[in-house]
């Protein structure tokens, strides 16, 4: 793969997905974006990953969001292309389960990126928000939406509208981060995750995150016959007849993701 301004490992059946500008606080700009898409593309091929973990570079910033030098320049048909908005549905969107591991500031973008994701731990040193306002702009590739889904309208809207980085302990509070740990062991905390759930079943974590996402969009009954229909997807699977039989033989199960 062909990256400047990314950098990818995989390690312990994860990949890790590192925005390495750190001289800039890991500024999201087009070509940050665009080695980030290939990277999601390149990892979703491969067998032997079964998540994606995204961090930045240094101890500073796991995004400090729009690289503001290409932003100001942006005129109104740049809102209405495809930008930062479509890597981030892609990311929301992504079959296998996904991870921020915020070691620093998350803003703007960097906190859309994060809110994208299936889960997110913080560095208990992070601080987290969306500015736009300050710079007379909205929060654009989806922080709207996604922001008031995780913590409610209510909060949202204040956190839009004040601009302010929250740090991470009320981030916690709220529910807009799932964890937090002190900065050393911020990469352990999330390992603890990571291994938690490559133990499961692979076909089984794909569904259940399908549903999960899909039915939070979608009125109950609805929600409720994707889960159906996922359900009997798993009962077909190889992988239910290991699981269950392991269980009952009382030894670990060896999944094959089928």
């Amino acid at each position: 793969m062909d990256v400047e301004l990314i950098q990818l490992n995989v390690e312990d059946r994860w990949a890790t997905i590192t925005i390495n500008r750190p001289d800039v606080r890991n500024a999201l700009n087009a070509q940050v974006l665009e080695e980030m898409e290939t990277a999601l593309d390149d990892v979703d091929r491969r067998d032997d990953v079964d998540g994606v973990i995204f961090t930045g570079a240094g101890e500073k910033a796991f995004a400090a969001g729009a690289d503001i030098t290409q932003l100001r320049d942006k005129e109104a048909l740049d809102a209405l292309s495809p930008g930062m908005q479509d890597v981030y549905d892609k990311l929301a969107d992504y079959e296998k389960p996904t991870i921020a591991m915020i070691n620093g500031v998350a803003a703007g973008g960097g906190c859309e990126l994060a809110l994208a994701c299936d889960i997110r731990v913080a560095s208990a040193k992070a601080k987290i928000g969306l500015p736009e306002l300050n710079l007379g702009i909205i929060p654009g590739a989806g922080g709207t939406q996604r922001l008031s889904r995780l913590v409610g309208k209510g909060k949202a809207v204040e956190m839009i509208l004040r601009g302010k980085l929250i740090a991470a302990d009320e981030a916690h509070r709220i529910g807009l981060v799932n964890d937090v740990a002190e900065p050393e062991a911020l990469e352990e905390k999330v390992r603890e995750i990571t291994a938690d759930i490559s133990a499961k079943g692979p076909l089984a974590v794909r569904l259940a995150k399908m549903v999960v996402t899909r039915g939070a969009d979608s009125d109950l009954k609805t929600a409720e016959m994707l889960e159906k229909l996922a359900q009997a997807v798993a009962f077909q699977s190889d992988d239910k007849y290991e699981g269950t039989s392991a269980f009952l033989e009382k030894r670990q199960a060896n999944f094959q993701g089928k």
